[in-house]
């Protein structure tokens, strides 16, 4: 079978006007080195050149779990294992701020790190790279996923195939897809269009149907409480989209489940409110609790709080 190629346009992952070599009086950037982490560091940095004048430029950290390419993600014990070379970088002043997924984030950070800012959310939804439908996934066919979330609702939707860990870069599994490694994949619906690959999708979940992790879709500007110029990135925030993962990872927070159990949380911002749903699985797919709630925007981690409180309650 001939070997799908991707065509990316990776001229997008060029920084135009930004280096990595840091100069005196430049704002600098941590980043991985994976094509999304540059896409929306690129992103980030664009949206910085047009509230400041200062230099930006960007310096790619490997992590730990760009190491790890043969094991299933849940079965890791590491707590920020595609965040914690970036806070320590942040931590020494090697870079001034770092761009990150914000599901990857763990509920806690590290030290005096703090998300200074949350910029407008892209899609939270989960999507079905294939050349099936949903629909039309057959029994016994091989379905790659190392989430264990994605693993539980694929059981919870009683799909009888092969589930099989799949690691690499986003073009990596979707390549493995169309080279008939696998026969369907479920990712983020938000990196595929950040890469422009929106044309391998076959399908897109409702968040009811397939609700994702905590924060997906969202990214995190984060730096030190002392950081001198956190104006600057401050500008960035964008208010509902700040809330409506504040909540969500409350919700994780208080439950204190981590990727080691299948939850998954999503809210969403209308107006001065904000809808929660939350619902948590076990490995098998059957459910634990599942919680549907409205407060005020304002009130986010007293939304997600309560909801946690009342997924406790109906798996005492």
């Amino acid at each position: 079978m001939l070997k799908l190629l991707l065509k990316i346009d990776y001229k997008l992952l060029k920084f135009r006007n930004f280096g990595s070599e840091f100069g005196d009086g430049s704002l600098k950037a941590g980043t991985r080195g994976s094509s999304l982490a540059m896409v929306q560091t690129k992103n980030i940095i664009t949206e910085l050149s047009k509230i400041t004048d200062e230099e930006v430029n960007f310096k790619i950290i490997k992590t730990t779990g760009d190491k790890i390419k043969d094991s299933q993600l849940y079965n890791i014990d590491v707590k920020g294992i595609f965040t914690k070379e970036l806070d320590k970088a942040v931590l020494e002043g090697d870079v001034d701020f770092a761009v990150h997924s914000l599901k990857d984030l763990p509920t806690e950070l590290a030290g005096k790190l703090e998300i200074v800012a949350v910029p407008p959310r892209e899609s939270p939804r989960e999507a079905l790279v294939s050349r099936y439908t949903w629909e039309e996934i057959p029994e016994g066919a091989t379905m790659g996923t190392s989430s264990l979330r994605r693993e539980a609702f694929i059981k919870y939707h009683q799909k009888k195939v092969n589930i099989k860990p799949i690691r690499g870069n986003i073009d990596t599994r979707i390549n493995k897809v169309f080279n008939g490694d696998y026969d369907a994949t479920i990712m983020a619906e938000a990196g595929l269009k950040r890469l422009g690959l929106e044309r391998h999708i076959k399908q897109v979940f409702s968040p009811q149907y397939f609700t994702p992790a905590a924060g997906q879709g969202a990214l995190a500007i984060v730096s030190r409480t002392d950081f001198h110029k956190r104006e600057v990135l401050e500008k960035l925030n964008h208010f509902p989209s700040a809330q409506e993962v504040k909540a969500e990872k409350k919700v994780l927070e208080e439950l204190g489940v981590g990727c080691q159990w299948p939850l998954g949380v999503y809210a969403h911002a209308e107006g001065d409110m904000l809808d929660l749903y939350s619902i948590l699985l076990t490995p098998e797919g059957k459910v634990i609790s599942q919680v549907s709630l409205s407060g005020s925007l304002s009130e986010a981690e007293k939304l997600g709080r309560d909801a946690a409180r009342f997924m406790k309650e109906d798996s005492s």
